[in-house]
């Protein structure tokens, strides 16, 4: 299959992509637009790697919404294998399928036969992206979660984008869907994989970017509760937490501290709206210590 070697023609440009992406609520910065117009243009699977939190899975979301596609979204776990991830038999219908023929006495070579019609047949995602083709955007999301049997199966996968069902034949997509693969980077992904990607690392935004987000995002808020909560995460971010604060947390609690009436994060609003940034006890007493301590400071 022959990868497209020329801009998408709905972003002309990479300006175009991220004014785009801009409407949609998605601030990129000129690296990641960059990235994802490459991707488009090349028709390669993108690989987006960086902390949990900071929009990878976003990014094929807000995709989706601008080509005005299906968004199928394969989430990676350990121990998944490849029925569950392209396709399975419905083997409930088929044998209340079988019951019925024998019940009606008919010819048991034909009900055989028949028992691996389209019908009977489980699309999962990689399979349902192959057969929609262009107008999909496959996720899969958290790759790192998978081992790595999983990950060359991927990999022949995204090599042709066909699939071989033994009693129906080989099915092959058109024309490849957009992928997305994102990794938080628990384990080191193969070379052999990263070398069919394009690939960008999403770091988290600095303190402006951050606050412009967060204005974007939460359109209420003030630049002055904006400024303040960005600075808060910041701090955050610097803790030995278990999971550091994402853009999508301090979004969160922006809104909020919006919504309880608060200009800014001090002692006692740090205190009682730390749920909305950090989802973990020790974490939250941390925290909210680390917040008490700087404003005092």
């Amino acid at each position: 299959m022959t990868a497209r070697r020329e801009p998408h023609p709905a972003f002309p440009t990479i300006a175009h992509l991220e004014e785009a992406l801009r409407e949609q609520d998605y601030l990129a910065d000129h690296g990641l637009a960059t990235a994802l117009f490459l991707a488009l243009g090349m028709r390669r699977p993108l690989l987006l790697e960086g902390e949990a939190g900071v929009g990878k899975t976003e990014v094929a979301k807000t995709l989706t919404r601008l080509l005005g596609g299906e968004l199928v979204r394969l989430q990676c776990y350990e121990g998944i294998d490849a029925s569950q991830a392209i396709y399975e038999w419905d083997y409930s219908r088929q044998l209340l399928y079988a019951r019925a023929s024998h019940e009606l006495q008919r010819d048991p070579r034909l009900s055989v036969g028949e028992l691996y019609r389209p019908e009977f047949l489980l699309e999962r995602p990689l399979l349902r992206a192959i057969k929609a083709g262009s107008r999909a955007v496959l996720l899969i999301d958290e790759l790192d979660r998978a081992d790595d049997e999983f990950e060359a199966f991927l990999l022949e996968i995204l090599s042709d984008y066909a699939v071989t069902i033994p009693e129906v034949g080989t099915i092959s997509a058109e024309s490849p869907p957009v992928v997305v693969i994102t990794s938080n980077r628990t384990r080191e992904l193969h070379d052999a994989l990263k070398r069919r990607c394009l690939y960008h690392w999403i770091d988290f935004p600095t303190l402006e970017r951050e606050v412009e987000i967060i204005r974007l995002r939460v359109p209420d808020a003030s630049e002055e509760l904006a400024v303040s909560v960005a600075t808060a995460v910041a701090r955050l971010r610097e803790l030995d937490l278990v999971k550091h604060p994402g853009v999508a947390e301090a979004i969160d609690w922006t809104a909020a501290l919006a919504l309880v009436g608060a200009r800014g994060v001090d002692a006692d609003v740090a205190q009682s709206t730390i749920g909305s940034v950090v989802k973990n006890r020790e974490d939250a007493e941390r925290a909210t210590a680390a917040l008490i301590e700087t404003v005092h400071d």
